[in-house]
């Protein structure tokens, strides 16, 4: 069959594909209006108090919700219902099999599927495997053998097949090239075509690993984490629900932008906080109605450390171990209630209990041992009521921010000049904290007055991991013990340089230690043109000292644009211009950059323009822009020290297509 009848045979089923879509988003709303109705009739009943009619009414709401979901996947398909195809054969079958892939599964009936959604295990083939012998993992780690016949790539544009292009004939970045020349907004939509074998790879891998990725700008791993969100809720529903989730981010800014993707990815419920908002959740209600969160104080580079972090830990050990009395109990009529050896075998055999679960442990089997030791009932009501709350009576009366305070009086003592003691007696006093002494706390409530495990989350993402010390990371980790940790980050763009991690080393051997655990690496950019990408290597070179390198992939653009003007008037006057220049020439997204949050400020009175962001360096991380405007950055300067230079680096590597750098020359 020739190309020509192959294109003629490809648009007859993709336009059957349509119309079977068509037909279920009539059906899937006519059962949801039923559906719904049903359910609201059911409510409005419950107040007879009939419990059988409340669990029709929580079936008729879970069967409403069905419907509701199958529709909006069905709709979300309608304008693209595939992007790629597979045909191949599976090791020990003698059947070739042909399967469409989409950014939704569709179904004709219950069990005939039309187009498989992108999640499904066998989509890996498409994103990772060449034409050939090869394999993908079912979510229970099993491997199936498979031999590629073809794989290959749709381009739909404006809801219409347009051609196709096979994986033997056409190069993965000549495809990805049409997808990235496009704005911004077109990109985010095709993001699920465009996934790279590196990014499946993190995507998919086992939910019971956790995962560190360091990742050049613009190399996906936002995206890549948001859809390793979607793939586990699809694959692994039986083990965690979407409310289990939690995404970390730096800013409310980039949480809102992270999040905003979600809902196309069938991810509802996720919850999301800035790093100081999960300590407080962590520490509880209690904490909120007395404290607040500030800004990290100038020896939060010490608090941000394994040193200080570790002397911590020794420190709670020894008032745990205070607190949690081994000496033995004994009685002149029962004998030896408890041993010291048994409650100190306890101690030492779950070092994870705090203090006050390790003598409600006691005052259990001290409870055990009365009955078992008595000779009569009278007997056993004597020595229960005698040695009642024997050790609840020791339970720490301390505060957590009491042995905080005690700790940095004498961490101060030990190491002078390390801490600002005046300082933290002034904020604490006052009930100010900042996410470094947050962490802390956490430290002291998990060993010494935690009462009960958190178990609230499952899996937690944390985005831009590179702008918070280890010592946040040890604490969740030692905290939440069986939750599990995607971490996405790249050390080259840490803008908090003396508290942020410049390198993964102590990350990696206090966090990431266990046998599934793994580092990726992803370092081809899909984000800026050559152009841009050259321009932020160079700028990478004294910002990492070369340890992570930009490859791009081969998109050229406009040449990065160094601009002077002897004015303030001419300067905005050009920014004006080059707005209007990107406006027309089909660009969304654009953002001036400033250095400083009171720049940005002032630049906001110059620049009227509702189609553009008005920025400060520290809120654009993780964000992307068609055009990027960097004001007044002094590149000389900025490339002096290595804490300046990432900075520079983040601004300069926001840009998709163009860059421009406008600078005022004071005189």
């Amino acid at each position: 069959m020739d190309k020509q009848q192959e294109i003629i045979r490809e648009r007859r089923h993709y336009d059957d594909c349509r119309q079977l879509i068509r037909e279920n988003i009539v059906r899937y709303e006519e059962e949801y209006e039923r559906r719904h109705g049903e359910t609201v009739r059911l409510m409005r009943q419950m107040g007879s108090g009939d419990p059988e009619l409340y669990d029709r009414a929580m079936t008729s709401a879970s069967l409403e919700q069905q419907a509701a979901g199958q529709l909006r996947r069905n709709r979300a398909a309608l304008k693209q219902p595939f992007f790629g195809r597979i045909d191949y054969r599976e090791e020990g079958r003698e059947k070739e099999n042909r399967i469409y892939i989409g950014k939704n599964g569709i179904f004709k009936d219950k069990t005939q599927v039309v187009i498989v959604d992108w999640r499904a295990p066998i989509s890996s083939v498409y994103y990772e495997n060449e034409l050939g012998e090869g394999e993908y993992h079912l979510p229970d780690g099993k491997a199936v053998s498979v031999d590629l016949r073809l794989k290959r790539s749709y381009d739909v544009q404006e809801g219409e097949l347009a051609g196709y292009y096979d994986s033997d004939v056409t190069s993965n970045d000549a495809l990805l090239v049409q997808y990235l020349s496009q704005n911004k907004d077109v990109v985010l939509g095709d993001i699920i075509a465009t996934i790279q074998k590196e990014q499946n790879e993190i995507i998919r891998e086992s939910p019971y690993s956790n995962i560190l990725v360091q990742g050049v700008a613009g190399s996906g791993k936002t995206t890549v984490a948001m859809h390793r969100i979607s793939y586990i809720l699809y694959n692994y529903k039986e083990r965690f629900m979407s409310n289990e989730f939690c995404i970390i981010g730096g800013n409310d800014l980039l949480l809102s932008y992270i999040t905003s993707g979600l809902p196309e990815l069938d991810v509802p419920d996720i919850k999301k906080k800035r790093m100081d908002e999960m300590f407080v959740h962590l520490l509880g209600k209690e904490w909120k109605k007395k404290n607040t969160v500030t800004e990290p104080t100038q020896d939060a580079a010490v608090r941000s450390k394994m040193p200080f972090m570790l002397e911590l830990e020794i420190y709670l050990m020894e008032r745990r171990e205070q607190y949690a009395d081994c000496s033995p109990l004994k009685d002149r009529e029962l004998g030896v209630i408890l041993t010291e050896s048994g409650n100190r075998r306890i101690l030492e055999e779950n070092p994870e209990l705090s203090a006050v679960k390790i003598l409600a442990l006691f005052e259990e089997r001290k409870h055990t041992r009365i009955k078992f030791l008595s000779v009569d009932r009278e007997k056993e009501r004597e020595k229960l009521a005698q040695y009642r709350d024997y050790y609840r009576k020791k339970m720490p009366k301390a505060s957590v921010y009491q042995i905080y305070g005690d700790f940095l009086e004498e961490y101060a003592k030990r190491y002078p000049g390390s801490i600002n003691l005046e300082e933290h007696r002034g904020n604490h006093g006052a009930g100010r904290y900042d996410v470094y002494d947050l962490a802390a706390l956490l430290m002291v409530q998990y060993r010494i007055t935690r009462k009960k495990e958190d178990e609230e989350f499952g899996q937690i993402f944390i985005d831009e991991a590179q702008d918070f010390g280890v010592t946040l990371y040890y604490a969740l980790k030692k905290t939440l013990p069986k939750c599990y940790f995607t971490v996405m980050g790249d050390v080259s763009q840490n803008i908090n340089f003396e508290t942020g991690m410049n390198d993964w080393g102590e990350l990696r051997k206090w966090m990431f230690g266990g046998g599934k655990d793994c580092f990726r690496l992803l370092s081809k950019s899909y984000r800026n043109t050559i152009e841009i990408s050259e321009y932020a290597g160079r700028i990478l070179e004294k910002a990492s000292f070369g340890k992570y390198k930009i490859d791009p992939v081969i998109r050229h653009g406009l040449p990065v644009q160094e601009l002077d003007f002897d004015s303030e008037e001419e300067l905005y006057g050009e920014i004006s211009r080059i707005i209007l220049r990107s406006k027309e020439k089909g660009y969304r997204s654009m953002a001036v950059v400033c250095g400083e949050e009171r720049e940005a400020d002032w630049a906001s009175k110059w620049i009227d323009d509702q189609g553009v962001q008005v920025l400060p360096v520290r809120m654009v991380k993780g964000l992307e822009f068609d055009v990027v405007i960097l004001l007044n950055p002094n590149v000389e300067q900025a490339l002096l020290t290595q804490g300046s230079a990432k900075l520079l680096y983040v601004a300069a590597t926001r840009a998709l297509h163009e860059l421009y750098l406008a600078q005022w020359r004071r005189e």
